[in-house]
């Protein structure tokens, strides 16, 4: 079942790109005592991720935490060196490019995709969320092609 606003995110283990390799990050850690935005991809370095959807949140990081945002986050079915790499091609140093490599949080919340037709596996589906301590306020799931609903405006609105 997908999650809602109002239930708290599951507690799971992921990775990010530190100075030396991989580090592992709990969503405790990202989500406890904070409010954070975190926006997922189906996948770094695909055209809508890094021509429109990356892009639209690193142009706007500073709009974003101006509206009291401790951390933006971008979640990918992805290992922690192609989300490293794709956070540095992207310039995207305002945001925590978090690898859900074995898509445990992407299942956990509900919201896998099925990308093998297009020999990507599973995948996550394209979304963002408030979280405020742990709890969804604001939950944005695309439904069809584009990036509108989970959109970094869209986000700016709902803050």
């Amino acid at each position: 079942m997908t999650i809602q606003v109002g239930e708290k995110t599951p507690s799971c283990t992921l990775s990010v790109m530190g100075e030396s390799g991989p580090e592992e990050i709990t969503t405790d850690a990202i989500f406890a005592g904070k409010k954070v935005v975190l926006f997922a991809v189906p996948g770094a370095f695909t055209p809508g991720c890094s021509l429109t959807h990356l892009p639209g949140f690193v142009v706007n990081a500073d709009k974003i935490k101006d509206k009291g945002v401790d951390t933006i986050v971008c979640l990918s079915v992805n290992d922690a060196f192609v989300m490293g790499a794709w956070g540095e091609s992207q310039n995207a140093e305002a945001i925590l490019m978090l690898a859900d490599g074995n898509a445990e949080l992407t299942a956990a919340l509900g919201l896998e995709l099925d990308g093998t037709g297009f020999g990507m596996g599973t995948r996550s589906q394209r979304y963002s969320m408030i979280v405020d301590d742990g709890t969804v306020t604001a939950f944005n799931l695309e439904t069809g092609p584009g990036i509108l609903t989970s959109s970094a405006e869209a986000i700016l609105e709902a803050l």
